[in-house]
């Protein structure tokens, strides 16, 4: 590099160009070799090579093709293959290159966007991205939104403006209700917005795993006789486990007559709902007082993506909004926002740009149909599986996620699930796929979710090979 000794951070039109070159050579090298690279790369002692990698303050610039070169080449790939076509575990993060171009943009320019004053039109942006996830959503025009680093801050932020609008400030006796299989960040969300754990009901499911209606109301009705306050409904639109979605239109039914607050986790299969059938499966999620998104699912943006929509936009300033002598005068016209006064964050990168430029380089059909297929795709191989010998397919896919499991005749529940754990095991270490387990009530299932713009049926049907020949070999 050929900086300056007196300003050694200000680079070079030349270094400046070498470096993004550099960077960018490795980065199509490595996107253009992701089907060929192996789903994981965890195997073996993960702990030293992490104390391998650590360093210790560098006091002298290193050479920036011996930095690149090792992190791509050594480090990079100890890592679940997120970005690649096999990765079908947990919920897939997406990766397109259309946002990481907006993030090279957003963070070099570095303008500030929680101020609308700051960057009117930069704000303006991000707003409109929120629009049009309202849109998609069902929401009226009030409705305002923010975007998050991802669903637990959603859904935390969620339950702060359910508790500041519909309980008092003394609200410790507030109680909220959500599925048994609902998201661990509902609970959490929950806690630190100040509440007891013991105040968030875990209402059984059915052998759908939707949350139960009927015990939901039970359980509402006794604490309201135990002189508590219940408050808020979560509703799951696809949960990890299994993928379910609750009957959103007959929770709505229930926090309307019993006047509390609806909140969708919609994190997972929230853009689903642009397609038709999403849209029929989470029938009803419009009637929510809020949702939670995650673009870096459903959108198959970079994690760090999350939103939070709230259906009277009004609620959600109220909940955040607050004032200080240091920061410049807020806006006061009822069609722009000031984000800082939405969201718990003051300061934060300038997120939108990571959606608005996917959606404008890309188009939103490009998008529905990706989503089309991974509905296809994932049905299809609950299909397979359940023309297998041995094979249960314990959920199927209501959207993009299904489980299953190997069942043999006369093995214990315990024999079951080592049997499965051993199989998911030999699969993953074939490389081609990575598939991940879970345990509801008492059984271990595999599971697979199909949400990535880079898996097609290729890649389902070698998933699919691994999967038959490991069930033939007795989980080898």
């Amino acid at each position: 590099m050929t900086q300056s000794p007196e300003r050694p951070l200000e680079l070079s039109e030349s270094d400046m160009r070498r470096l993004v070159g550099l960077a960018l050579d490795r980065i199509v090298a490595h996107v253009t070799s992701l089907p060929e690279q192996p789903s994981a790369g965890v195997w073996g002692d993960g702990h030293e090579r992490a104390r391998a990698a650590r360093s210790p303050l560098p006091e002298q610039a290193s050479d920036a093709e011996e930095v690149l070169d090792t992190l791509f080449r050594d480090w990079v790939p100890v890592s679940f293959n997120t970005a690649g076509p096999g990765y079908l575990a947990y919920i897939p993060g997406g990766g397109i290159f259309h946002a990481a171009l907006a993030d090279l943009i957003a963070d070099t320019t570095n303008r500030y966007v929680g101020v609308w004053q700051a960057a009117p039109v930069l704000a303006e942006l991000e707003a409109d991205v929120l629009r049009w996830f309202a849109g998609i959503v069902g929401y009226p025009a009030q409705a305002r939104g923010i975007l998050t680093s991802g669903g637990s801050l959603a859904n935390f932020s969620a339950i702060v403006t359910a508790r500041r609008t519909m309980l008092p400030e003394r609200f410790l006796d507030g109680t909220l209700y959500t599925s048994d299989q609902a998201h661990h960040s509902v609970a959490k969300a929950a806690v630190l917005a100040g509440f007891p754990p013991r105040n968030v009901r875990s209402i059984p499911s059915d052998g759908e795993f939707r949350i139960r209606v009927d015990v939901l109301e039970e359980s509402i009705d006794a604490d309201r006789r135990a002189g508590l306050h219940p408050f808020l409904i979560a509703a799951s639109a696809g949960t990890t486990n299994t993928g379910a979605v609750d009957d959103h239109l007959a929770l709505a039914d229930v926090a309307a007559r019993r006047k509390m607050w609806l909140h969708s986790d919609a994190a997972y299969g929230g853009f689903f709902l642009m397609t038709e059938r999403g849209r029929w499966a989470m029938r009803g999620i419009e009637r929510a007082d809020s949702v939670a998104l995650d673009p870096h699912k459903g959108l198959f943006l970079p994690y760090g993506t999350g939103s939070l929509l709230v259906r009277e936009g009004e609620r959600l300033r109220r909940a955040h909004a607050l004032e200080a002598e240091y920061l410049p005068p807020m806006q006061d016209a009822s069609e722009f926002v000031d984000f800082c006064d939405h969201s718990p964050e003051l300061s934060r990168p300038f997120r939108g740009l990571r959606v608005w430029l996917a959606f404008k380089l890309a188009g939103a059909r490009a998008f529905r149909e990706q989503l089309e297929e991974k509905l296809d795709l994932a049905r299809w191989a609950a299909d397979q599986l359940r023309a297998l010998p041995d094979v249960e397919v314990v959920a199927e896919p209501q959207l993009s996620l299904l489980a299953f499991r190997v069942v043999r005749p006369g093995l214990s529940e315990a024999d079951t699930n080592a049997l499965n754990r051993k199989a998911l095991d030999a699969v993953n270490r074939r490389g081609r796929v990575y598939i991940t387990g879970t345990t509801v009530a008492g059984r271990y299932l595999m599971r697979i979710c199909v949400l990535s713009f880079r898996t097609h049926m290729e890649r389902m049907e070698q998933g699919l090979e691994d999967i038959r020949q490991v069930i033939e070999n007795d989980g080898r």
